[in-house]
């Protein structure tokens, strides 16, 4: 196996062993292997990526590992990188299993267990942070917070489902650039007339 399959399966396996609490947390693991360690992608790709693999169902971790899989070195690299982020993840669960079971009156374990709850917690609010300064960015400050405020409704107070929000946040993107050309035209024009 070349170098670009060693890549792949150290950082799928970086994310899969180091992962605590399920998809949302590795997410920033796999960003960081992908853009930051390997630069496999930009910090943009990465967002766009993200978002349609949220759109699909099923776990994101697994989706992006493979995507990045495929990504790399086509099929095999998907299988490489899907493999190494799963197998690792089993076989160290039942590990921990066995070790938890047979300590699980610990007030050690369960206080270890308790300490990464913040660790994951700032991981995503960086992460969070960081996508939201590109989408004001790229939206302008007016339209940013006008995109969190809506999606915090759609989501929280109305209770749609993450992955119609998406879609309809991935079809407005479609067209943002040439709504605001038009509309910024329409303010040309009038400022001359």
């Amino acid at each position: 196996m070349g170098n670009a399959y060693l890549q792949l399966g150290a950082a799928m396996c970086r994310t899969g062993i180091l992962g605590y609490g399920g998809g949302p947390s590795i997410v920033p693991l796999i960003r960081y292997e992908a853009v930051t360690r390997y630069r496999w992608m930009s910090d943009e790709e990465f967002g766009e990526v993200l978002a349609i693999a949220n759109a699909l169902p099923g776990p994101i971790a697994t989706k992006l590992a493979a995507y990045l899989g495929y990504r790399q070195k086509g099929a095999l690299g998907a299988l490489v990188g899907l493999l190494s982020h799963i197998v690792p993840t089993c076989v160290a669960m039942v590990v921990l299993y066995a070790f938890i079971t047979f300590f699980s009156t610990s007030p050690v374990i369960r206080g270890m267990i308790a300490a990464v709850v913040p660790v994951v917690a700032v991981m995503l609010g960086v992460m969070a942070y960081e996508f939201g300064e590109k989408a004001v960015k790229g939206l302008g400050l007016t339209l940013g917070i006008g995109s969190f405020a809506l999606t915090f409704v759609l989501l929280q107070l109305i209770g749609l489902h993450p992955a119609i929000v998406i879609a309809l946040f991935l079809g407005y993107g479609a067209f943002h650039h040439k709504l605001t050309e038009r509309w910024n035209d329409r303010r040309l024009r009038k400022g001359e007339g």
